[in-house]
């Protein structure tokens, strides 16, 4: 890889900071700045990214948008992005009118506004830490979302070397990839709303044959939700089909998986792109062998939402026979209507089981979650009601029997990390793919119906936590947790991929050369 020169717009942006780099500077300690999308399951990936670098002797810059800068002090408390020295949070804006919402932004609003206004911005913050005055050392690389591809130019811009991390999964990138292929086979757009209705049958049961990278008897229901518009022009598909044909730009493109779980569909797709694919994942697992569990950077957390006390969660749970628990969780966007909620409450204390559920204040669309006093009364001794929790460790905990959740990559990776079995309600994105692969390929979920009904919740609860099926899944589960551990040990897979990437891309231009020479 040869080193590259600061292009002219970037000594602009330095000169209207009020200093110019140097024509010559010799790079001590690597500086790479991270970039997540700035939505909660892709910015906890990436920090755990961002804090095994800064293990690894790099100093880093972690650029939040200002919004989700704001959430997380809110979240986190005013000092809990301060105190690990090396580690810096910067923010840029993201080009939505203001707003103090403690909740998800818009996904396609927030897709079109990075996509089209934050370049300059993110131009400005390096020039920025490039002045002698920033106290930070150059700028050597980035690390960027791949779906955040204006990071790639800001590093062309700047002539440094850039990776890309897909923070979701294998199998949900091969299905955005192939939305090409779906529009010249004329299956998507839809014809109409009728189209969109029928989730069980109809145009959305099509099995779609060639697609690439993607398992047998795959139906269009199965690929990522932004295929289901009438409208060729649709903001979600053609962001998402853009971003994914950038994945080529950057140096490297680093996935949060792991080979055993995603081998047939990576194999695909390292065919299918340019740069090179790493797994590095499931990253949850490599930072633990990194980060010691008492030290400053353990204490960088990512949660948008304030936790619950976990203390109290876990000793909840310590009084719970093994198993016996159903941990409840949609994630930090899947929003539901009132009547679905009581739906999945009733099925939840009709099951029998005792639970633990997590209830965003923003999960009932335009409205408040609210349950009625009986369903309290109800489940009064054998619930517990939270708002957000240290989800991972609860996963991990003895009692825990079955994860009820949207199948969101991030805690699709930590139920498989912890062996535990899963029930799908998936809401968007790449979650209809997730589902997919944990039923068919997988063998550790089952399904609910997009229209839930209590009673059928209920059977299914019952059937996953003490019926044959339940059983076929934890035993797979098990499966996977050992493969997952096995990938991320130290001298395995998970760490040989990362070394790859920051020797050959992130520090390429760090090796006692010259930049801007």
């Amino acid at each position: 890889m040869t080193t590259r020169r600061p292009t002219r717009a970037l000594q602009q942006a330095q000169a209207n900071m009020g200093s110019i780099a140097p024509e010559v500077t010799l790079l001590k300690q690597p500086h790479a700045v991270c970039l997540p999308f700035p939505a909660q399951g892709h910015v906890t990936p990436m920090l755990q990214l961002a804090k095994i670098l800064h293990a690894r002797g790099f100093h880093v810059t972690f650029v939040n948008t200002e919004f989700n800068h704001r959430r997380l002090l809110r979240s986190r408390g005013p000092d809990a992005l301060t105190g690990v020295p090396g580690f810096r949070f910067a923010a840029i804006p993201d080009g939505l009118p203001p707003s103090d919402a403690d909740a998800t932004q818009d996904p396609p609003s927030l897709c079109y506004s990075t996509m089209t206004t934050c370049l300059p911005h993110l131009v400005t913050l390096l020039a920025g830490l490039n002045a002698p005055s920033s106290g930070t050392p150059p700028v050597t690389c980035l690390v960027v979302d791949g779906i955040m591809s204006f990071g790639y130019d800001a590093a062309r811009e700047m002539g440094v070397p850039v990776a890309a991390l897909w923070t979701a999964s294998a199998c949900g990138l091969m299905g955005i990839r192939n939305y090409g292929n779906l529009i010249d086979m004329g299956l998507v757009p839809f014809r109409d709303e009728v189209d969109l209705a029928d989730v069980a049958g109809g145009h959305l049961a099509t099995v779609v044959r060639g697609a690439r990278g993607m398992c047998g008897g795959v139906q269009l229901r199965d690929f990522p939700s932004f295929v289901r518009t009438t409208d060729r022009d649709d903001i979600m598909l053609n962001f998402l089909m853009r971003e994914t044909e950038r994945l080529a730009l950057p140096d490297a493109v680093m996935i949060n998986t792991f080979d055993d779980l995603e081998a047939a569909t990576l194999d695909a797709m390292r065919a299918d792109l340019p740069p090179t694919v790493h797994t590095v994942g499931p990253l949850l697992l490599l930072e633990r062998h990194v980060i010691p569990s008492d030290g400053p950077l353990a204490g960088l957390r990512p949660n948008l939402w304030k936790e619950q006390d976990g203390l109290m969660v876990m000793e909840w749970l310590g009084c719970r026979a093994p198993r016996s628990v159903v941990y409840v969780n949609y994630g930090s966007v899947t929003v539901m209507t009132n009547s679905q909620l009581l739906e999945f409450a009733w099925g939840l204390a009709n099951s029998g089981y005792a639970f633990v559920w997590n209830i965003r204040p923003d999960l009932v669309k335009g409205d408040s979650a609210v349950l009625p006093p009986e369903f309290v009364a109800a489940i009064e001794g054998r619930a517990l009601l939270t708002t957000w929790c240290p989800q991972a460790a609860v996963l991990e905990h003895a009692a825990v029997g079955v994860f009820l959740t949207h199948s969101g990559w991030n805690s699709t990776l930590e139920s498989l990390c912890a062996g535990v079995p899963m029930l799908s309600w998936p809401f968007f994105a790449e979650q209809q793919t997730n589902c997919r692969y944990k039923r068919t390929e997988w063998g550790v979920g089952l399904e609910i119906g997009g229209e839930v009904q209590s009673d059928e919740l209920a059977a299914v609860i019952r059937e996953a936590m003490d019926g044959e099926k339940g059983k076929e899944m934890r035993r797979r589960a098990v499966e996977w947790k050992e493969k997952a551990v096995k990938a991320t040990l130290p001298g395995g897979p998970a760490e040989a991929n990362l070394n790859w990437v920051i020797d050959k891309v992130l520090l390429s231009n760090n090796k006692g050369e010259a930049v801007g020479a």
